[in-house]
């Protein structure tokens, strides 16, 4: 993930911000449900060497492509300052072996990532409302695809994630809303049963924007 997209969406916040009408608004506060839709950028860190079974280096390493996807976070406030949210979402991310003059293909492959966080609202009843949040995510791999004589087998498991957004209410219930995640999620990729394999440290950011509603 490149600073420069954070840094767009952080500018862009800011640019809501001061641009907010003085209309009416409803804050948040507690037993408050909040649905954001957000369009979501998933970029994976993955860059890390595939070994032999015997552990030896080949000089090839697994890069995962990022993807654009739509997400939906569900957000429910316990008090005026914390609430809980879960957010869903699915993405496709294709995996190649690279290294030296090769660069191949290897697999594609959906995944779900369900986030469940925890989040404390610095100023709930503020036009402008940050949050910052921690919690768990499970990552569970589907719908896999192999390419150019691979096949790859990615383990699904448990991570754990960073956050960070503001929401900026707009008018009456709607508020517009940026959200940074970063995820810890490290798996491993069974290549060609087991003959190579890969310690694959994805830990994306997932950086979202979309408008949110409060019921």
């Amino acid at each position: 993930m490149s600073k420069l997209r954070i840094g767009l969406a952080l500018c862009g916040a800011l640019a809501i911000a001061g641009t907010a009408s003085a209309e009416d608004f409803q804050g948040k506060h507690a037993g408050l449900f909040m649905l954001q839709a957000r369009i979501t950028d998933v970029s994976p860190d993955a860059g890390d060497p595939i070994k032999t079974a015997a552990g030896a280096v080949t000089g090839l390493e697994a890069q995962v492509k990022s993807d654009v996807v739509p997400t939906v976070g569900l957000v429910y406030f316990l008090t005026d300052h914390i609430a809980g949210e879960l957010v869903l979402g699915t993405s496709k991310h294709d995996i190649k072996a690279v290294g030296g003059a090769t660069n191949v293909k290897v697999h594609d492959t959906w995944v779900l990532p369900p986030v469940i966080a925890l989040q404390y609202h610095f100023a709930p009843a503020a036009r402008v409302s940050p949050y910052v949040g921690a919690g768990l995510n499970y990552m569970l791999f589907y719908g896999g695809k192999d390419y150019n004589g691979f096949k790859v087998k990615v383990k699904d498991g448990v991570g754990y994630a960073l956050q960070a957004g503001v929401d900026v209410a707009t008018q009456d219930r709607w508020s517009i809303n940026l959200d940074v995640k970063k995820i810890y999620f490290n798996t491993k990729a069974n290549i060609n049963a087991g003959t190579l394999n890969s310690k694959v440290n994805l830990d994306p950011w997932v950086v979202s924007a979309g408008v949110g509603y409060k019921f």
